[in-house]
């Protein structure tokens, strides 16, 4: 019988996680930290990257990284390689953004902007890291942070939602053609996860109406994709590649 510790052991193994300046990303990256994974935490807010290097103190680095810019994204890779010595066989790609409008309101430049990071960004930031391990010969796991929006329609973020809907199906296109190179590739959808970020809004009577259509009635929090991301990422999903992973506490099979 395998050791359930050992499979989900991370150890040797350098992770790359993106908008790793926010919330969930720097959650992400505190859980591969604690399952022995180097981590190289990238982001366009370099301030917040330092601090969490500097928590977390042996295996992280922090490189800047803009995952609309390829030759960013590249750099990132190199300073991440120069920093371990090896590709990073583990990239969360976690960076995006919402603009929250009616569609009626949403500009060309709105919808240009959200389109860039979460799709295009992931895109690259996946077939870069991808490429590298290839030319390795080393498997890997890539792990596109989607979103409940990319299965079911939120009001007023047109441009996320088409987003995320493409991020989960560029993940099952390239989980088929990397399957051969022995990297896996799937997308952790979560629901609404509360962060600094939203937790006024959810406090309100509109935020309070949400929850409510949550069959568990309640938010997730960071720790509730622990879990999730440590199977993606982990031996424990060997078998596990083009699936979408939800966590929302059942919000996307309730029909209301």
């Amino acid at each position: 019988m395998t050791d359930p510790a050992q499979i989900f052991s991370l150890r040797g193994a350098t992770a790359l996680v993106t908008g790793a300046s926010g919330a969930l990303g720097a959650h992400f990256a505190r859980v591969l930290h604690a399952a022995g994974a180097n981590v190289v935490l990238a982001a366009r807010r370099t301030e917040a990257l330092d601090a969490l290097a500097a928590e977390l103190g042996k295996r992280a680095a922090a490189v800047p990284l803009d995952v609309t810019d390829s030759a960013a994204v590249a750099r990132a890779y190199d300073g991440a390689e120069a920093a371990f010595g090896a590709p990073c066989s583990i990239i969360v790609n976690n960076a995006g953004i919402a603009v929250s409008r009616p569609v009626l309101q949403q500009t060309e430049a709105d919808w240009d902007s959200v389109l860039d990071v979460n799709l295009r960004g992931c895109f690259l930031v996946a077939t870069e890291g991808a490429r590298r391990l290839v030319a390795a010969k080393h498997g890997g796991s890539i792990v596109n942070i989607a979103s409940i929006g990319g299965l079911r329609i939120l009001q007023g973020v047109v441009g996320y939602t088409a987003s995320k809907a493409g991020l989960v199906q560029m993940t099952k296109q390239m989980a088929v053609e990397l399957a051969r190179h022995g990297i896996r590739v799937n997308a952790l959808c979560p629901g609404y996860v509360e962060t600094p970020i939203n937790t006024e809004f959810f406090a309100s009577e509109a935020g309070q109406a949400v929850v409510k259509r949550v069959p568990q009635r309640r938010l997730g929090q960071p720790q509730d994709l622990t879990g999730p991301l440590l199977l993606l990422a982990s031996a424990a999903g060997a078998h596990m590649t083009g699936a979408a992973l939800v966590v929302d506490g059942g919000h996307s099979v309730n029909p209301l």
